[in-house]
C-alpha cells in the first residue's frame, strides 16, 4: 500500500458516479477499502451539501471518517461530527448584480435555501438538471437578487452550451477581481466568492490535518477540477475528462462508466496491477 497518500479528493458527477449517478460496485469496494485503511475520502463537488450527503452515507464516511467539500469549496464539513470545518459566504452585495447580469445575458441564475433550489425559472431545463442531480426540488421567486438576504455559498448560472461561451465571457469581464467564475459543465457556470475553488479549500483542509499536497490524490473530469488536479501529488483524470484536465493529470484512468475511480485507487493507493479498457490509454 502507498503510505504517502492520506487524502483522496473525488469530484462526483462524471467522476465518482456513472451516467446513472450511481457508484459502481468495484469503485465502492475500493473506496471503502481505502477508507478502512485510513485514507480520508473528500467528496469535492459544486453540489450543495444536501446533494452530497447520500453518497457520503453510501461510502459510510460518518463511520469511517471523511469530508464533504461542497459548493466547489465554499463549505467543508466533517462527516464524522457533522460540523462545518470552514466556509466562505458569497458577498451579499454582489448577489443582485450577478442575477441581473445573468438575466441580461439570457441565462438563468439559481441558488439554494433550506428546502432546495431557488430560481426565477424553476422549470428551466438546466435548473431541473441541477434538481435531479441533487435530488431536491426547486421553487420560484420573483426576483432572486432581492430574495437572497441570507448567507449562500455560491450562485449557479445556467444556459445552453452554445450560449454559455458568451455568458461566461460576459461574467468574467463584469466581475473580474471580485468573484471566482468557472464552468463545471457545458451548461453550468459556478459563481463563487473570490479565491474559492477546490484547490484552495483542499489546501486549507490539508493544513488542518497536518498534511501536504504530496499526501493528496485527486480525481476529476471537468474544468472546475483542474485546480485540484494540479495541486495533488497524484492527479487523476477520468477517461471522459475534458482535454485540459487530462493535460494536467499524472495518469488518465478509465471513464466513469468503467470504474475509473476504482482502478485509480487500486493502482495508486494499493499499488496493484490494473488493466484499462482497450479504448482508454494512460497519459504517460
Amino acid at each position: 500500500m502507498n503510505d504517502t497518500i492520506k487524502v483522496l479528493a473525488l469530484d462526483l458527477d462524471g467522476t465518482l458516479t456513472n451516467t446513472k449517478k450511481e457508484i459502481s460496485p468495484r469503485t465502492l469496494e475500493a473506496l471503502q477499502r481505502a477508507a478502512a485503511a485510513g485514507v480520508r475520502i473528500v467528496l469535492a463537488s459544486g453540489r450543495p451539501t444536501v446533494g452530497i450527503w447520500p453518497l457520503a452515507r453510501q461510502l459510510e464516511l460518518e463511520k469511517l471518517g471523511g469530508y464533504i467539500l461542497s459548493y466547489n469549496g465554499g463549505c467543508i464539513l466533517d462527516c464524522a461530527t457533522g460540523k462545518v470545518v470552514a466556509q466562505e459566504a458569497f458577498p451579499l452585495e454582489l448577489v443582485k448584480p450577478v442575477c441581473d447580469e445573468a438575466r441580461a445575458a439570457g441565462a438563468v441564475a439559481l441558488s439554494y435555501n433550506d428546502e432546495g433550489v431557488v430560481s426565477e425559472h424553476p422549470d428551466d431545463e438546466y435548473v431541473q438538471i441541477e434538481c435531479t442531480i441533487n435530488r431536491i426540488s426547486a421553487c420560484r421567486v420573483e426576483d432572486l437578487g432581492s430574495y437572497i438576504d441570507y448567507d449562500v455559498n455560491k450562485l449557479l448560472v445556467t444556459a445552453e452550451p452554445d450560449r454559455m461561451v458568451h455568458v461566461e465571457e460576459r461574467m468574467q469581464q463584469k466581475f473580474a477581481g471580485k468573484l471566482s467564475i468557472y464552468k463545471s459543465m457545458p451548461f453550468f457556470l459556478e459563481i463563487m466568492p473570490l479565491g474559492v475553488e477546490k484547490a484552495q479549500s483542499l489546501r486549507a483542509l490539508l493544513t488542518i490535518l497536518g498534511l501536504t499536497e504530496e499526501n493528496l490524490m485527486a480525481c476529476g473530469d471537468g474544468w472546475n477540477d483542474i485546480s485540484m488536479i494540479r495541486l495533488a501529488g497524484v492527479g487523476i483524470a477520468m477517461g471522459n475528462a475534458v482535454p485540459q484536465v487530462k493535460q494536467e493529470a499524472t495518469w488518465v484512468t478509465a471513464d466513469n462508466d468503467h470504474d475509473g475511480v476504482g482502478l485509480a485507487v487500486e493502482k495508486f493507493i494499493f499499488e496493484e496491477e490494473v488493466e484499462l479498457p482497450p479504448e482508454e490509454e494512460p497519459l504517460f
